[in-house]
């Protein structure tokens, strides 16, 4: 297993986890739990999941607005004490080095967590010749809870008012009589919250959870679990969904780079170079098979249209809740209309099926956001 630790690691073991690596940490791939019922847990009240293998980065000093407003196309000049802001973070060409969460939580102190990717390297890049500073800290764990009855949850044994606290938005506080940031941010297409304490306290916080919620139906759920409310949120896995050689046009994320921010950042001649020449698109795809057994589709298949090869399958599950097989993928402009039919070759079966528009879960993204 990797070289860092997450000190909830034991815990996951007597929940019978099957443990994994990811980000050079040992993580819960799976519990004794089945995926399908942690998966109803995160949909119908709430999921308790160990996100500590995220880096967590901090940038202080007097240039940290500074630095991290380089580092990302987002305008981050506008985003105040108590915000916290979704970023692609840009290669010099225009790719996507990684994404991340940006958390403002001083003027002079941002919060940075992300997973995969080269972003340490963009950081050095953003900091030099500027006074400010960045640190890794692995002390501090991430806990996230997510699900419809969190909030009421949480408000019970927090001391700040969560239905008030907004989207995007994070507030120190206690938890449980624990220090800890509690933000309203995810990774489940629920509405939910980051947890972040240091590792002195975070067993306790994540014990009690467990233990108060129990009653109401909150369970540890796994990484098996997270990637499936994930894709059927439409929400990116990197460097799957996106890498260093996909723009945030085409991973749809264009969103995410400000068309309007006078200031210089990472990659900004060449993402806007890049818009408008995409080479592929990334879909959704609902194919045509009507239940789980088999499970056609793993990732990787390769995706026809019109007798051409176009792209391929990125992430991919069968949906128990949706009753369907939906997957992402990267296709050809030509062949990214909603119901464009399409044909996917794949080393288990030959399946048929239509792009999609995303996400396929909750579509107008209504449980996240009220």
């Amino acid at each position: 297993m990797g070289s860092r630790v997450s000190v909830l690691e034991s815990r996951h073991v007597e929940l019978g986890a099957g443990l994994a690596d990811w980000n050079d940490m040992a993580v819960a791939w799976t519990y004794k739990t089945s995926v399908d019922e942690e998966h109803a847990a995160v949909r119908e009240a709430a999921g308790l999941f160990d996100l500590s293998g995220l880096r967590k980065v901090h940038i202080k000093g007097p240039d940290a607005l500074a630095a991290i407003d380089y580092m990302l196309p987002r305008d981050m000049t506008v985003v105040p004490v108590g915000k916290s802001v979704y970023s692609t973070i840009l290669t010099d060409d225009g790719g996507i080095a990684d994404d991340a969460i940006a958390y403002r939580l001083a003027e002079d102190h941002f919060l940075l967590v992300y997973g995969t990717g080269d972003t340490m390297k963009e950081l050095e890049k953003a900091c030099r010749g500027r006074n400010a500073t960045f640190e890794l800290d692995d002390d501090m764990h991430c806990i996230s809870l997510q699900g419809i009855i969190s909030v009421g949850f949480l408000d019970r044994f927090t001391a700040i008012d969560m239905p008030a606290l907004k989207y995007f938005h994070q507030q120190e506080t206690t938890l449980f009589g624990q220090p800890a940031i509690i933000a309203r941010t995810g990774y489940s297409g629920e509405r939910g919250y980051d947890i972040f304490a240091s590792a002195d306290v975070v067993g306790e916080i994540w014990d009690n959870i467990l233990k108060e919620g129990a009653a109401e139906g909150i369970t540890a759920c796994s990484f098996v679990c997270l990637n499936t409310v994930r894709i059927e949120a439409g929400l990116l896995f990197y460097p799957f969904d996106m890498s260093v050689e996909t723009s945030p046009w085409e991973a749809g994320l264009g969103w995410s780079v400000s068309k309007t921010k006078e200031a210089d950042f990472i990659g900004k001649e060449a993402v806007f170079h890049r818009k408008g020449n995409e080479k592929i698109h990334l879909v959704g795809i609902v194919a045509d098979h009507d239940d789980a057994v088999g499970e056609p589709i793993a990732g990787g298949e390769r995706v026809f249209f019109g007798g051409k090869e176009v792209g391929k399958i990125t992430a991919s599950l069968w949906s128990p809740r949706l009753g369907m097989s939906v997957a992402l993928a990267h296709v050809t402009p030509g062949a990214s209309d909603v119901g464009s039919a399409v044909i996917i070759h794949g080393p288990k079966a030959t399946v048929t099926g239509r792009v999609s528009s995303l996400p396929f879960y909750d579509p107008e993204k209504t449980r996240t956001r009220d």
